[in-house]
């Protein structure tokens, strides 16, 4: 594993290009201006290289010199703390755990939810109750914290964080998943008109994931 990452002259991430979990990774290079060398992976072609480096062959893997990361949760804190500026978590701890406990309920209630329609998406003999049963969960998750979208400039912050970059993969994905929101949910569009057109967030967008609003 060493030879592999002493080869690397610059950082380097096996993404999937529609990989909500890779996304947010990619948003957070974007954010801080990383100098990143992003390889895509498709599901069904796992280069070498990443097998190597990931015993589970999954995305995101972030490959930083001798150091090998595959979990995107510690990947995004760590780019934190080895790149602080822009800092994208509070200092103060007590804030920094609540931070951490909402990035916690976002990849339960909102990441796994898109996980497991995408998964049956992706069987030969999909099952349509399932997949719309997640997106529904996932839509009425989503609208359950239309008031924290509305007490802030960003989710539960007047500065963006890793809570924003984590979020906005979902709320890109929605025209994809057919979800539509009522408007009861202005405050949610107004969120997402704002972090969309964030310089980062466009450049981290891979072009798969353009597609998906490219009617909208």
């Amino acid at each position: 594993m060493g030879a592999i990452t002493n080869r690397r002259s610059i950082m380097t991430l096996f993404s999937g290009p529609t990989d909500h979990w890779s996304h947010r990774v990619r948003l957070v290079l974007a954010e801080k201006g990383i100098n990143v060398d992003i390889t895509e992976v498709m599901a069904d072609k796992i280069p070498e290289d990443l097998v190597d480096l990931n015993p589970y062959g999954t995305t995101p893997t972030i490959v930083d010199r001798d150091l090998v990361l595959y979990d995107s949760r510690v990947i995004i804190e760590y780019l934190d703390e080895r790149f602080p500026h822009p800092p994208l978590m509070p200092v103060d701890p007590v804030l920094r755990a609540q931070f951490r406990l909402a990035l916690h309920r976002i990849e339960q209630d909102w990441y796994t939810l898109l996980s497991k329609v995408e998964n049956e998406k992706k069987k030969r003999n999909s099952d349509n109750k399932v997949i719309n049963a997640g997106i529904r969960s996932l839509k009425e998750s989503i609208l359950s914290s239309v008031d924290v979208f509305k007490s802030r400039e960003f989710f539960l912050s007047d500065d963006f964080s890793l809570v924003d970059c984590s979020i906005a993969p979902i709320l890109w994905r929605l025209p994809y998943l057919g979800i539509n929101l009522p408007r009861t949910a202005n405050a949610i569009e107004s969120y997402m008109e704002k972090v969309f057109s964030r310089e980062s967030f466009q450049k981290a967008l891979s072009e798969l994931e353009i597609e998906y609003r490219e009617d909208v």
